[in-house]
């Protein structure tokens, strides 16, 4: 094995010395400004060209390199010695050099040339001798010039120690070359630095032992400034005095009083006196003492104690629902106030300090929201600022109260709307259809703003749907009030009730009918007993006859005879009758002239309203009586009491009257009035007629 090695490495030897190769190669390389580089190349076995690169341009295959007057290869060529010389060395052959067998194909690595450049000596500006201030702080600026290479380093000495706290700033004027550098050291002087020499130096790589350049500082100072209040701590009214004293080299020459930042008029010399108020806790007076070399202020604020003072509002919000709300108010006190967050008419508090955050809101939180702060230590200031808080949500419909209604009578239906936005309408709708404004047929729709504060929850809407003329389907269907906005809808259902005749009229009119057909029962037996008592006086009767009669029609008593082969009329009693006779005297029983007796005619009226289309109001016909009989109308619901006999027909017939005067004493009673109906009811639209007046009628004896 180890004869197989040492074989392996004899070709290889044998190898490199029958081939180009590098014997040495150029090494990067650090030279002063003006000096000369040398940079070696050497090759072995090869005798063809050889060149240079400088940042890969070839600077020539001769030795002496025509154009490059400061570049020339040197050494023993037969040696295959290839060194590259420049003298002097300049800023611009800093580069990237290579040694390159052309014919061979080999190429060096690369070398860097880096040519150092020493500082100049630094300069101070102001130097050399320097003003400075006692107690003000000085900036003190010192700066080196030219193409230093690589940057120098500025630096900071007193009595040969290095100060610290210098910063430092750097130009550059083109790539690879710097313009200039400077260093500032901040300092405040003190009288002991009067006279005192600092250096500031420069060194760097290509001159470590650095230059210098001192300067000498020369120390003034403008006056030394004491403020004080007495006393600091005050009350909101009270009186403050402000003494301002100064030292100063040269002397103090004047005086200037200022309270923020604004002159205080009519105010000389180191004395001020005030009378405190808030201003001066936020506005600090000043004393500003002038000399030959400048001025001195100070200044001090009051520690003035007030009551709370509102800087800033709360602002009404306008939230979606489950967002948050967020209120904020700004007060102002000293001792700075305890602010408190409530919500209107209610004293719970519902945070503390300047921020109120509602989380979620719900419309539930619709409503106003109250910022408080207390007086302060001395009762004055505080207050209080509210705001209000709408929350955007679906409409929220209730339906409102709605007065029952009669039958082909007026109706109102009302919804109120709540909604934040605005709906952008309130749809009333029903079996038949909908209506959203105006009218339709019997239905008529507004809508109007509802009062301030009706439910709490801010401004709202109310919408009625008007009914003229009421029908059996409008009390059992249901009418739907509905809003839409943005956020989604609402709606509610109203029903309309039905009214009867109230019990007060009901018992009026039962009295009055009861009242009636007692009457009319009592003249009837009159006449049924009459007419039997005087049979034998008179086969004849008196007949009232009232036109319009049916002569075939009859109504009779059961106690009144029927075997009379006449003509009866209808007998009628009526709940107020005017029966006139012409002659105001007793009638005789008899005329033998067989004259006329003219008497008014008998009209019916029992003042229960109008019927639908402004008729008359009558009860359901009665059943009874033979078929083809003419009709009757029962009024005993009406009344409360059965008739004696069905004496009322359809038309006017013949009244049995058996003596003139049956119906001389008669009473007109009173008619009945309207219902007293609920309040916001429309009022009811039957009322009482007035009695027609019939044409007069003439009775036969």
């Amino acid at each position: 094995m180890l004869v197989c090695a040492l074989l392996v490495l004899h070709f290889c030897l044998r190898g490199q010395a029958g081939s180009p190769h590098f014997l040495q190669q150029p090494e990067d390389l650090v030279v002063l400004l003006g000096d000369e580089a040398r940079l070696p190349c050497a090759l072995g076995a090869y005798w063809g060209l050889v060149q240079w690169t400088k940042d890969g341009l070839a600077l020539g295959g001769e030795r002496d390199l025509p154009g490059w007057s400061r570049y020339w290869i040197a050494g023993n060529a037969a040696d295959g010695q290839h060194d590259l010389h420049i003298r002097p060395v300049e800023l611009e052959d800093q580069a990237s050099y290579e040694c390159q067998a052309t014919q061979a194909g080999l190429r060096s690595r690369p070398a860097r040339l880096h040519v150092l450049v020493p500082p100049e000596a630094p300069q101070v500006l102001g130097g050399p001798s320097v003003s400075l201030v006692v107690g003000i702080p000085a900036n003190l600026t010192c700066r080196s010039r030219g193409n230093a290479h690589p940057t120098p380093e500025l630096m900071w000495f007193r009595d040969g120690v290095r100060l610290d706290g210098a910063t430092f700033r750097q130009t550059l004027l083109k790539e690879g070359a710097t313009g200039s550098v400077e260093t500032i050291l901040t300092l405040t002087p003190s009288s002991h630095d009067d006279g005192t020499t600092l250096v500031c130096r420069a060194r760097s790589q290509a001159l470590p032992a650095g230059k210098d350049t001192a300067i000498t500082l020369s120390l003034q100072y403008p006056p030394v400034v004491t403020l004080a209040a007495d006393p600091q701590t005050v009350q909101e009214g009270e009186k403050v005095t402000f003494r301002c004293q100064a030292t100063a080299q040269p002397p103090v020459t004047g005086y200037r009083w200022a309270k923020g930042g604004s002159p205080v008029l009519g105010a000389r010399g180191p004395r001020l006196e005030v009378v405190a108020d808030p201003s001066f806790l936020t506005e600090p007076v000043s004393c500003e003492v002038s000399n030959a070399v400048g001025s001195a202020n100070r200044s001090t604020a009051l520690d003035v104690q007030f009551g709370p003072i509102l800087q800033a509002k709360p602002q009404p919000q306008s939230v979606d629902v489950g967002e948050d709300a967020v209120f904020s108010c700004a007060w102002r006190g000293n001792p700075p106030p305890r602010v408190t967050w409530t919500r209107h008419g209610d004293f719970r508090v519902l945070a503390s300090g300047p921020t109120l955050r509602l989380p979620s809101v719900g419309p539930e939180d619709t409503g106003d929201y109250v910022c408080r702060a207390k007086p302060g230590p001395s009762g004055l200031g505080g207050g209080s600022a509210e705001a209000r808080l709408t929350v955007n949500a679906p409409p929220v419909v209730t339906a409102l109260h709605s007065a029952p209604a009669f039958l082909r009578g007026p109706a109102r239906l009302q919804c109120l709307v709540f909604a934040s936005p605005t709906p952008e309408a309130v749809v009333w709708s029903w079996d038949e259809g909908f209506l959203t404004a105006g009218s339709q047929g019997r239905f008529l729709v507004e809508t109007f703003p509802a009062p301030e504060g009706s439910g709490g929850r801010g401004p709202g809407l109310i919408s009625v749907l008007h009914i003229s003329g009421t029908q059996e389907s409008d009390f059992s269907q249901g009418f739907n009030c509905s809003a839409r906005n943005r956020l989604g809808e609402g709606g509610t259902r109203v029903s309309l009730g039905r009214r009867d005749l109230l019990p007060t009229v009901r018992l009026l009119a039962g009295v009055a009918s009861a009242a009636i057909t007692l009457l009319m029962a009592v003249t009837g037996l009159a006449l049924c007993c009459w007419h039997h008592g005087r049979a034998s006086f008179s086969k004849q009767k008196n007949l009232v006859r009232i036109p319009g009669s049916s002569d075939g029609s009859s109504s009779q008593c059961p106690e009144e005879e029927t075997g009379s082969g006449e003509d009866r009329g209808p007998i009628v009693h009526t709940d107020h009758n005017d029966l006139v006779l012409d002659e105001e005297g007793a009638l005789e029983t008899k005329d033998p002239t067989n004259g006329y007796y003219k008497v008014r005619g008998v009209s019916v009226s029992l003042s229960l309203g109008e019927a639908p289309g402004g008729g008359l109001f009558l009860p359901p016909p009665s059943p009874l009586g033979p078929p083809g009989a003419p009709t009757f109308y029962d009024f005993s619901p009406h009344l409360g009491m059965v008739p004696p006999c069905r004496l009322y027909r359809a038309r006017a017939g013949y009244l049995t009257t058996p003596h003139p005067r049956a119906f001389t004493s008669y009473v007109k009673p009173t008619t009945f009035g309207t219902p007293d109906l609920a309040p916001g009811t429309p009022p009811f639209p039957y009322a009482s007629f007035p009695t027609p007046i019939h044409q007069r009628l003439q009775t036969h004896v």
